[in-house]
């Protein structure tokens, strides 16, 4: 990869597979330069904020994940990065989970490491990959029916720190300039955030989704 400065994201709490996983980008990928990050919100402000990131893989057990699907989001605010899991589980559940929200790879942290640099190798170069014992699963995949109404998913009331806080904002009529402003942010993450918790509400909408928080939830004092 030679495309100037292309910039991968790794988002992990575990410090030393950071690290790790930092290298091997920059050693047999070709990025210029890794950013890491230890939370789901944490990333999603880093690729607010950093339009060279062409690559970004999620481990499922850090903060702000509840499953795969919690990536959706990712996914839809950012076409333009390649994202990956890279798990500790290995389960068909988390994986089928991983492909219905689109991402582009599942890598188990049981591979070794040349496996796993050839799987990041693949995804970059614009192939889906998942581990050889499940590959029939892309062709049985159907995905989950786009809805217009306001709906309550059942992972919809797992929302991050960030989220929170950016949806009771929204909730006291905040434009996203003045969210930003309050939330130290750019309005590029706020927007990010709104997205992704639109996604998790079931709304498409500012009003919709203070509504629905109105009507589903009650804040601990």
């Amino acid at each position: 990869m030679n495309d100037g400065d292309v910039t991968a994201l790794i988002a992990d709490d575990h410090e030393l597979f950071r690290t790790g996983l930092s290298a091997l980008l920059r050693q047999d990928c070709g990025f210029s330069s890794v950013i890491e990050v230890g939370s789901l919100d944490a990333a999603m402000q880093v690729l607010g904020e950093t339009p060279t990131i062409k690559f970004a893989s999620f481990d499922l057990a850090m903060p702000g994940v509840e499953s795969a699907l919690s990536l959706r989001s990712v996914r839809e605010v950012f076409p333009q990065v390649r994202v990956a899991v890279v798990s500790g589980s290995g389960g068909r559940d988390d994986i089928f989970l991983a492909l219905q929200a689109g991402l582009h790879g599942y890598i188990p942290k049981t591979l070794c490491v040349k496996d796993i640099v050839a799987a990041f190798q693949k995804i970059i170069r614009g192939e889906i990959f998942v581990p050889s014992l499940i590959t029939e699963l892309p062709h049985q995949i159907e995905l989950p029916d786009n809805t217009d109404g306001p709906h309550l998913p059942e992972t919809s009331t797992k929302l991050t720190p960030r989220q929170n806080d950016v949806l009771r904002l929204i909730r006291c009529g905040k434009s996203n300039k003045e969210i930003a402003r309050l939330l130290s942010l750019t309005e590029s993450t706020v927007k990010v955030h709104a997205v992704a918790l639109y996604r998790a509400l079931g709304v498409h909408k500012r009003r919709d989704a203070a509504r629905v928080f109105g009507e589903h939830y009650v804040e601990k004092p």
